[in-house]
């Protein structure tokens, strides 16, 4: 009996629906989140597997980590899929994937378009999401390419502001981009204003 409640109250806030919606798209949304990306990971399973990898534990550490600031602007295009656009910008020591090393010390600045599939849509207060796009990078004067692809979820608070957690694998496209997890956390509020139904309704009528 106990561990049925307690499933019932595990999956309880994606059961039930967030107050005051009146649309349940996506409004135009901007959010500042602090990162972290994760070379060390990336490296170690290139170099291994990513099954030695898990079997080892060899995943990178919080001290090996560099930390940033980002800037992101979502909107809705139906109830389930968000077109969204993130830049972001950190301080380090930076290689390529064949380990050659760009520099040190230097603001490596990424910025991606991805779409972002909601399980659930802006009805609910939780909802997981799977996300893909193409980015660009710049470290001093080298630019590079890369694909951004992870998984996260978004905490709806009252239609109006969002907590959202993103964790990707950034897969690197050109020779001068190291492959990469990118961990973010931030909040975001809405910019848009909401459609006003009633001028609808008395239009129609």
């Amino acid at each position: 009996m106990k561990k049925n409640v307690g499933f019932l109250l595990a999956i309880l806030p994606f059961l039930v629906p967030a107050f005051s919606q009146d649309d349940y798209i996506q409004r135009p949304t901007l959010g500042i989140y602090f990162f972290f990306n994760d070379f060390k990971t990336a490296a170690n399973i290139r170099s291994t597997s990513l099954r030695q990898v898990l079997r080892s534990s060899q995943f990178g550490k919080l001290k090996d980590m560099s930390p940033g600031l980002a800037l992101n602007y979502l909107y809705g295009l139906n109830k389930h899929v968000d077109f969204t656009s993130t830049l972001t910008g950190s301080f380090l020591d930076y290689k390529d994937r064949n380990d050659v090393s760009l520099g040190q010390d230097n603001l490596l600045l990424e910025g991606d378009v991805s779409v972002k599939g909601k399980l659930f849509s802006n009805r609910y207060w939780v909802s997981p999401f799977l996300q893909i796009g193409t980015g660009i990078s710049k470290f001093r004067s080298y630019w590079g390419a890369f694909i951004p692809m992870g998984t996260g979820f978004q905490v709806n608070l009252f239609n109006e502001a969002y907590f959202i957690f993103n964790a990707q694998y950034r897969m690197a496209v050109t020779e001068k981009v190291s492959n990469h997890f990118y961990y973010s956390l931030g909040i975001a509020g809405v910019i848009g204003k909401r459609k006003d139904t009633s001028r609808s309704i008395l239009s129609d009528e």
